[in-house]
């Protein structure tokens, strides 16, 4: 038996052993797990299934073990992610630690502070939000205003940040502040950690035309940091900053990779079949079943070519601009999903709130008009599109 197969038997017994029947089911949006100190498992399944995943590292399972990841390598996270879509397994964790700042801190910070700030978010401890877009500051992201003044042994943080998703859920922020005001605008930035408890952090929700948003406008007033949560150098943050946009953009682009998954976890094909009906096990409209298998075919196109990027990734060969592309299309493809919804379950789709209408496909009027984010969310369209054109085209400005 070679090293591979056997790691994928044991994975199997592994997780035959350690994943809850419950955690084999698709998962409803308001079960979803993104850890920290405020989470309320709705499910009590899902804190097992945390702690067993997190015990093993499973949550981040090619970080080093060092800072309590899996330790594994490409290929055996390849065979585990397999093993995981075998049996259906939800997503132990979501986490904006996980998808952005972990990568980042592994590259940029000091082993002090992987150690301290890693294995937290392995296993779900800490819920981190992202403070860069201000208002004022947003496509121009370099020409943010919040100021950090040194005080010795600590920053004095004064600003504001908007666009903060959950950051009044969050327990901790990786924030942009500018630490010189004299320098080119993107010479004078730097990267700090803070706690969200901290005396003079507030935040205010900012409700969307979906009637929910998990957005928020954050204030700092006079917020002490201490030096040591300042990651790399003072004044150097911009390249960290672009890096953790990289992860970003690929982060956000997998959207486009559960386009085929109605909002209740039904493929969509299954769903225009419970709405449409079905001839010979077809959707029986003919003009929706042509358009639902091209969006499947962009599905399954779009995700090889992730796995791809993500191979070439791994031996350097990868331009990190392609994660606009990636982001780009991915935003396109989940806004197209909706529209598709929409086409299947025609008036039955009308409707805001009351009894059922919130468990059917979860809203999906809402959803609809949420996906219009997607395209503004982690960089506009618009940027993403002039970055394919001047990096990865190589076009003239």
């Amino acid at each position: 038996m070679t090293d591979l197969a056997a790691f994928r038997a044991e994975v199997r017994d592994w997780l035959d052993h350690h994943c809850p029947a419950e955690m084999r089911t698709p998962m409803p949006e308001y079960e979803t797990v993104w850890g920290g100190r405020r989470e309320r498992f709705i499910n009590p399944a899902s804190r097992v299934w945390l702690d067993n995943m997190a015990t093993r590292g499973w949550t981040c399972p090619t970080w080093p073990r060092e800072y309590g990841g899996g330790g594994l390598s490409a290929e055996e996270n390849k065979v585990l992610q397999e093993e995981l879509r075998r049996i259906n397994a939800r997503p132990a964790l979501q986490s904006f630690g996980i998808w952005m700042l972990g990568p980042a801190l592994l590259e940029y910070a000091s082993h002090e502070q992987k150690l301290a700030h890693l294995p937290p978010i392995v296993r779900g401890e800490i819920r981190w939000c992202q403070g860069y877009s201000e208002p004022g500051s947003g496509s121009d992201l370099a020409s943010l205003r919040t100021r950090a003044e040194d005080h010795g042994d600590y920053f004095l943080v004064n600003g504001a940040k908007i666009w903060t998703s959950y950051a009044d859920e969050a327990d901790w922020i990786f924030c942009l502040v500018r630490t010189d005001l004299q320098a080119p605008k993107h010479e004078g930035i730097s990267f700090l950690l803070f706690d969200m408890a901290s005396p003079g952090v507030t935040t205010a929700p900012i409700r969307l035309l979906s009637g929910v948003s998990p957005f928020c406008q954050t204030f700092f007033d006079n917020v002490k940091v201490p030096k040591n949560q300042l990651v790399g150098r003072r004044n150097e943050g911009w390249t960290i900053a672009k890096r953790l946009l990289q992860h970003e953009r690929q982060m956000v682009s997998g959207i486009g990779g559960l386009s085929a998954l109605g909002g209740s976890g039904r493929r969509l094909e299954d769903i225009a079949k419970a709405y449409l009906g079905s001839d010979e096990q077809r959707i029986a409209e003919p003009i929706l079943r042509e358009q639902i298998i091209q969006h499947r075919q962009n599905d399954l196109a779009f995700q090889l070519t992730l796995a791809r990027a993500s191979e070439e990734a791994r031996t350097g060969q990868s331009d990190g601009n392609l994660a606009s592309m990636f982001k780009y299309y991915g935003t396109e493809q989940n806004k197209r999903r909706y529209e598709l919804l929409l086409d299947v379950m025609g008036t039955q789709a009308l409707g805001w709130e009351g009894p059922g209408f919130e468990e059917r496909e979860l809203g999906t009027t809402r959803q609809w008009l949420r996906s219009k984010a997607n395209s503004i969310e982690g960089g506009t369209s618009e940027v993403q599109l002039n970055v394919i054109a001047k990096r990865v085209l190589g076009l003239p400005d």
